[in-house]
């Protein structure tokens, strides 16, 4: 380990998509301000022999000091890949940052700034545009009950304050609930004293939840407008087709972020609410009677995506 400490470590997973991290790498190393001392920690998830080699040997051609690359032998996710890259991390920020994203105007910088001046911030985000330079949401609201109940829209209708617009836009920093995962730069020390992503959560809600724990010790997350990246939209995942295999997955990984944050009790009534929804869905459309029979079991870790994955 060294003993002088980096600006930044950025963090980066490789899941069977070598194109989309050379170019994910060049975008850092093409966009970044040379003021902030920086390295690139590549993580291969377990990823198909043929990706991993190509990802290794562009790097080793690369030949550059700030890119280090690891190899993990069992794909444990998004959650776990990150922390994994964390334990080769010596720095005062982290980003985890999608290997299908592009920066865009220095967002690295913008975000490195902004940490150094507010205090209370544990983390932030930039504003992300899709490939079709179209800005798509950038934040969003804790899942709860009320969240996946009543929606989005009504939250943010009956609290405004403190459920901002999703779509409105935006031209100065905004306190939010979370920022989406592509893209987070967090405060090193904040996120090591929560812990870090939770490993149990295979994919999706890790923002969520980290970012409810933040809150909970009084961190603040936010929303950087003036800062911006592209992201391809879903090409991190093996098989990006929106299957029920994916949506099964979410809603284990909602349903154990609401038991773990807000207790069984709002656990039982959204996954009673669910059952009715999903029973009558399931009527109509038979595929969702699996995610139906998932959720009457009770949504359980034991039969997530994650305990398919094999050691290589």
């Amino acid at each position: 380990m060294r003993s002088t400490k980096l600006d930044l470590s950025v963090i980066i997973i490789n899941y069977n998509s070598y194109e989309f991290t050379r170019e994910c790498i060049q975008s850092v190393l093409g966009n970044t301000s040379s003021t902030v001392t920086y390295e690139i920690i590549i993580v291969d998830n377990a990823s198909k022999n043929d990706d991993y080699l190509a990802l290794k040997n562009y790097i080793s051609d690369l030949e550059h000091s700030k890119v280090k690359l690891f190899r993990s032998r069992i794909n444990t996710g998004f959650g776990g890949g990150n922390m994994y890259a964390v334990q080769f991390a010596n720095s005062t920020y982290y980003l985890f940052l999608n290997n299908d994203t592009l920066l865009i105007n220095d967002p690295i910088k913008i975000c490195y700034d902004f940490m150094e001046k507010t205090k209370d911030a544990a983390l932030c985000g930039p504003q992300i545009f899709n490939e079709h330079q179209i800005k798509e949401v950038s934040f969003d609201h804790f899942t709860s009950i009320g969240r996946e109940v009543f929606g989005k829209k009504m939250l943010e209708f009956v609290f405004p304050r403190t459920k901002p617009n999703r779509r409105k836009l935006y031209t100065r920093p905004l306190s939010v609930d979370y920022v989406n995962g592509s893209f987070m730069f967090f405060r090193a020390k904040d996120f090591d004293l929560v812990g870090g992503f939770d490993t149990n959560i295979f994919l999706y809600f890790e923002e969520s939840d980290i970012c409810y724990r933040l809150k909970k010790k009084n961190k603040k997350t936010y929303f950087i407008p003036s800062a911006s990246y592209l992201h391809y939209q879903g090409k991190s995942i093996e098989n990006t087709s929106w299957n029920i295999k994916t949506k099964i997955e979410l809603k284990t990984s909602m349903f154990y972020v609401i038991r773990k944050n807000y207790g069984y009790m709002h656990y039982q009534i959204l996954r009673m609410i669910f059952i009715v929804r999903y029973g009558l869905v399931s009527i109509i459309k038979p595929k969702y009677f699996k995610l139906f029979h998932r959720i009457l079991i009770g949504l359980p870790l034991g039969k997530s995506l994650k305990q398919e994955q094999r050691i290589i």
